[in-house]
């Protein structure tokens, strides 16, 4: 899992060739952290395939606002630099999986 920031989230996430899941989350989040395990997870899962990054929206609140953050933790699959899909609340690695799969198709 990858750390992306106001400065490098172009970089990181809008450029990669592979499809990316962005985690918006915050460490005060008790969701945020529940969830965190199961993105570690996934990362190993899907290890090149798929880029999995968080963005901790209190360091970085002009990436939150660009993609309309509201609450967390806020989960948006981006491909060939576009959102395609978005999971707000605490998601179920299935729920997260079929998410991927989806996309990956």
């Amino acid at each position: 899992v990858k750390h992306a920031n106001d400065g490098n989230f172009g970089d990181m996430v809008l450029k990669e060739a592979k499809v990316s899941l962005v985690d918006f989350w915050a460490p005060w989040c008790g969701p945020c952290r529940a969830i965190g395990p199961v993105l570690e997870e996934l990362a190993l899962q899907y290890e090149g395939r798929v880029n999995v990054v968080k963005v901790n929206v209190d360091d970085n609140p002009a990436t939150a606002s660009r993609y309309g953050v509201r609450s967390i933790p806020t989960l948006l699959v981006v491909k060939n630099g576009s959102v395609t899909d978005t999971q707000i609340g605490l998601s179920s690695k299935n729920q997260l999986t079929a998410l991927l799969e989806k996309n990956l198709n």
